[in-house]
C-alpha cells in the first residue's frame, strides 16, 4: 500500500535530476524501470511519468516533458540489467528520452516462459512474492499536471518490488531449465529493431469490415486522416476526437448535408460536432474522388493467404497446418507455456504453407531462422515438425 522510502517527490528540473543520476550511478544491481503513458487521452505513446529503482539508490520519478533527455542517466546505466514489465510497451517511449536498455530482464515474458496463469504485474507480484500490490490508476491521464499524491503512490509501487519479483523468477528459471531460453528472448527483444509504420493504418479501423465496397472504404480513409491530423494538432488521442464507430457510420452512410450528418447517431457527441465540417470535407472528398483513385479492397499481403481458405486452395498446405500446429501444442504443454511463446503462430502459418524442398529437421530449422525463431525455439520444435510433416508424406495425405 506504501513504498517503504515513502513517495518520492517528482524530478522535474535539471539539478534534481543531477542529483538521481548520481545516486543511481552508486546503486548497485539491476534497475526496476516502468513508464507511464495517456495513450487514452493524449496523442501518441509518449511517457509523461518514468519511474527507476535501484538498490542504494532508492525510487526516483521523473517527469519526462520538464527533463525531455535522458541520456546521461542512460549512459551511467549503460552496462546495468534493467527489468521492466512488458518491456515491449515501454521501449518505444524510453528510447524517446534516450533510455535504451543494453540488458534487459522482462518479468512478464518470464512469467509466460515459466507457464504462470496470470502475468500482470499485481497477479504476478501476489502469486510469486505474496504480496498484494495496491493496483487502479494504470488508464489515468498521466499528462495531468501536477499528479495527483495517490497517483505517485501507485506509480512508485509498480517498481517497489519489480527487483524482487526478478530475482525470484530468475531463480524459477534457472531450476525449470529455462534460464538460457529466457535470456534468448531478451537479448532478441533488444536486437528487433522498431516496427516500420504500418502501411494505410486507415485500415485497422474498428468495424472496417461492415464497410464493403472501394467507395466506402475511401470515406473511411479520407475521414481517418482527417482525424489523425486534428488529433496530432490537439494532442488529443484520435478516439476522443472521433469515434471509430463514427468513421464506419460515415463510410456506410455517406452524409451530403450538415442536417444527414448531425442525423447520424455516432456523430451527436460534442466532440464529433465540433469538427463536423471537417469531416463533411471529408466525405465530399471521397465521393468525389475518380475510380482510379479509390483504395483496393485488400492490401496484397507477403505471406499466406487466410487460414480459412487453405483446405479449398491447397489442401496439402492445410493438412500440414493442422499437423504443425498439434505439435506445437504438445510440446507447449509439455514445457508449461502458452503456444506463442514457443512459435509464433505466423511462423507456423508461413512454415506450412511453403515449407523447404527437402523437409528434414536442419531445413525446417532454417526456415525457421529466417522467419525469426530463436535458437531454443528451433532446438524444441524443428525435429517434431520436419516428423510430422515427412509422416504425411509417407501416408500418402500429400
Amino acid at each position: 500500500m506504501e513504498p517503504r522510502d515513502g513517495v518520492p517527490a517528482v524530478i522535474a528540473t535539471e539539478e534534481q535530476l543531477a542529483r538521481v543520476i548520481a545516486a543511481f550511478a552508486d546503486g548497485t544491481g539491476p534497475v526496476a524501470v516502468d513508464a507511464e503513458r495517456a495513450s487514452g487521452y493524449r496523442y501518441g505513446q509518449r511517457a509523461y511519468l518514468i519511474q527507476l529503482r535501484r538498490r542504494g539508490a532508492g525510487t526516483a520519478l521523473i517527469d519526462p516533458i520538464e527533463c525531455p533527455d535522458l541520456s546521461e542517466l542512460d549512459s551511467v546505466l549503460a552496462g546495468t540489467e534493467m527489468v521492466l514489465h512488458a518491456a515491449n510497451q515501454d521501449l518505444p517511449c524510453l528510447a524517446e528520452v534516450g533510455l535504451v536498455p543494453r540488458k534487459l530482464f522482462d518479468t512478464e515474458l518470464a512469467g509466460r516462459l515459466l507457464g504462470h496463469p496470470r502475468v500482470g504485474l499485481g497477479s504476478m507480484v501476489e502469486n510469486v512474492l505474496g504480496f498484494l500490490l495496491e493496483k487502479g490508476h494504470s488508464a489515468a491521464d498521466w499528462s495531468t499536471r501536477p499528479l495527483p499524491e495517490d497517483w505517485l503512490r501507485y506509480a512508485a509501487l509498480d517498481v517497489e518490488l519489480l527487483v524482487e519479483l526478478r530475482d525470484a523468477l530468475y531463480v524459477e528459471l534457472t531450476e525449470s531449465g529455462k534460464l538460457e531460453w529466457a535470456l534468448e528472448e531478451f537479448a532478441s527483444i533488444l536486437a528487433t529493431p522498431p516496427k516500420p509504420p504500418r502501411a494505410d493504418p486507415w485500415r485497422r479501423t474498428s468495424g472496417i469490415h461492415r464497410v464493403r465496397n472501394r467507395r466506402g472504404l475511401a470515406v473511411v480513409r479520407e475521414v481517418w486522416e482527417t482525424r489523425d491530423k486534428i488529433a496530432r494538432e490537439r494532442d488529443l488521442s484520435p478516439g476522443r476526437v472521433l469515434q471509430d464507430a463514427a468513421i464506419i457510420e460515415l463510410a456506410l452512410n455517406s452524409p451530403k448535408t450538415p442536417a444527414e450528418l448531425q442525423a447520424l447517431s455516432t456523430l451527436r457527441g460534442r466532440g464529433a460536432r465540433r469538427h463536423q465540417s471537417a469531416w463533411l470535407r471529408a466525405v465530399t472528398k471521397a465521393r468525389g474522388l475518380p475510380d482510379r483513385g479509390l483504395p483496393d479492397s485488400n492490401l496484397p499481403g507477403d505471406g499466406p493467404p487466410p487460414a480459412h481458405r487453405w483446405a479449398e486452395r491447397d489442401p496439402e498446405a492445410a493438412k500440414r497446418l493442422a499437423a504443425a500446429k498439434a505439435v506445437v501444442a504438445a510440446l507447449a504443454d509439455e514445457h508449461t507455456m502458452p503456444t506463442e511463446n514457443l512459435v509464433q503462430p505466423d511462423s507456423v502459418r508461413r512454415l506450412s504453407w511453403s515449407p523447404p524442398a527437402d523437409i528434414t529437421p536442419e531445413s525446417i530449422g532454417t526456415s525457421l531462422a529466417e522467419l525469426g525463431a530463436r535458437p531454443w525455439q528451433i532446438g524444441l520444435v524443428s525435429k517434431p515438425l520436419a516428423k510430422s510433416f515427412v509422416r504425411l508424406e509417407c501416408k500418402g495425405e500429400i
